[in-house]
């Protein structure tokens, strides 16, 4: 007989080893200048933190996504399309993913804007992932466990919940998630990158918000742009070649005069 992991358990520990997967992608093809929107130099000079602190931080909020993830299953006892002997259709999965794709970019937004306008929680909590004045893919969950905890573990724990979806449909789910989010703080901006094709907000869109005349604006994360399109903080940027190589996203010349 063979084994065969549950998929319950795929779903704690699958988006964590894409996580991985994907950044050392990313990692691999960070000595690409042309194609970065900050030169190397800019990274080691302006991150505020080292890269193995990253790293221990990133496994500390992954270690809490796991045991989240696991009582959230163990609570709500879903039983997988496995066990009910059905399958579930492509237009309810689609729908699935749609609304926790909703779900999760609401709750990130609110929560995300309140970290950046409340000088308490700024100071003594968001401004950990902040030290990433240049981000880079491995540094994407990179935040103090307390932001870990509010913005990501239980935004996720609301989308799974309120869409319904099941323990299998939730491995895809929360790998793609993790590679959209991945892909936004990878740095780089590669010709042919589909997430730059389909979503606005994306690896430039997010790089605004890093830098210092973007720290007010660009909230949104992981998917979609609506939320600073409609409350009035969505920067408009250009991507321009830089001289020395590479791109670098600029505020809008529209946006300098308003």
């Amino acid at each position: 007989m063979g084994f065969a992991l549950s998929d319950e358990l795929l779903g704690t520990i699958v988006p964590i080893v894409v996580y991985w997967l994907y950044s050392g992608i990313y990692v691999a093809l960070s000595s690409w200048e042309s194609y970065r929107l900050h030169s190397k130099i800019e990274e080691e000079e302006k991150n505020l933190v080292s890269r193995s602190t990253v790293v221990k931080g990133v496994l500390l909020q992954q270690l809490v996504q796991a045991v989240v993830a696991i009582l959230l299953f163990t609570v709500t006892g879903s039983d997988t399309e496995a066990e009910n002997g059905q399958q579930t259709s492509l237009v309810v999965i689609a729908r699935q993913f749609v609304t926790a794709m909703i779900v999760l970019d609401t709750w990130q937004y609110f929560m995300h804007r309140y970290m950046h306008h409340n000088k308490f929680l700024y100071k003594h909590i968001h401004s950990q992932h902040h030290r990433l004045v240049v981000p880079y893919a491995f540094g994407a969950l990179y935040n103090h466990p307390v932001e870990g905890l509010l913005l990501d573990t239980i935004g996720g724990a609301l989308s799974f919940l309120l869409s319904g979806m099941s323990p299998r449909t939730s491995i895809f789910f929360f790998s793609f998630a993790t590679i959209k989010t991945v892909d936004d703080h990878c740095g780089l901006w590669l010709p042919g990158n589909l997430f730059h094709v389909f979503f606005k907000n994306n690896t430039a869109y997010h790089d605004v918000h890093h830098q210092l005349y973007g720290s007010k604006y660009n909230f949104s994360q992981p998917f979609f742009v609506m939320w600073d399109r409609i409350l009035g903080t969505y920067m408009p940027y250009s991507l321009e070649k830089r001289r020395e190589g590479g791109f670098e996203a600029r505020p809008t010349k529209e946006f300098k005069n308003e």
